[in-house]
């Protein structure tokens, strides 16, 4: 959903990549399929946390690029030449080892938008969070024009993490205008509204995940 000292899981695989909301598919004559048993086409095998450079590029070089946990998962962003991410059990340092393969890759990026939180609290160490919130900032930095970071959901899994969001929400408002990130305030659009959560009380639900896709979009067609 590391140089600090954190030990963190390998870096999350990503997902297909979603470019937009159109997909291409391709009609398999009759016969090709009676051939299938001669002519088999390879199959792309990779581990769960494989790098995203290591995934066929599809999209242009300065395509915008949206990376994150699985409150992505269903996020739809249709402005073209978009890249979404999804992560599941991603924390800063999992995002910043992706970011690092795609760096010598030279890959680069219009805009970078990044969303991360809900497994980096479940550390209970905030200075160590705002550590690698700030080292995967700088390093998107480094690849694009524009970073803006989403801001993460007010969860409801107990008094804990919804009070951990809550400060890291506070201090990324105040933090990201002054170091020249983007930010998008995900609190306060889904601050009590709890039909925009799944019964999780942590991923968005279908409303919840049509708000944070026009809100990505939104950030993505302006500036910061």
């Amino acid at each position: 959903m590391s140089a600090t000292g954190i030990q963190s899981p390998p870096a999350p695989a990503a997902e297909p990549t979603q470019q937009g909301e159109w997909v291409t598919t391709r009609r398999h004559s009759r016969k090709s399929n009676q051939n299938s048993h001669r002519h088999h086409s390879p199959i792309r095998v990779s581990s769960r946390f494989s790098p995203l450079s290591e995934t066929p590029a599809e999209t242009p070089v300065e395509s915008a690029l949206v990376i994150g946990d699985s409150i992505l998962r269903n996020v739809r962003v249709a402005t073209p030449a978009t890249i979404v991410n999804c992560l599941p059990g991603a924390r800063a340092t999992d995002i910043s080892a992706n970011l690092k393969v795609l760096a010598k890759s030279k890959r680069k990026y219009s805009k970078i938008i990044i969303h991360i939180g809900t497994n980096d609290v479940r550390l209970r160490q905030s200075e160590i969070t705002k550590s690698n919130f700030i080292e995967v900032c700088n390093l998107a930095k480094k690849m694009c024009v524009s970073v803006t970071c989403s801001g993460p959901i007010p969860a409801r899994r107990g008094d804990e993490m919804y009070s951990r969001l809550s400060s890291l929400h506070r201090w990324l408002s105040e933090w990201c205008p002054i170091n020249g990130v983007g930010y998008i305030d995900n609190w306060r659009m889904y601050w009590g509204r709890p039909g925009l959560l799944k019964r999780d009380g942590i991923h968005p639900s279908r409303a919840g995940a049509d708000l944070l896709s026009k809100s990505i979009a939104h950030s993505l067609q302006t500036n910061r």
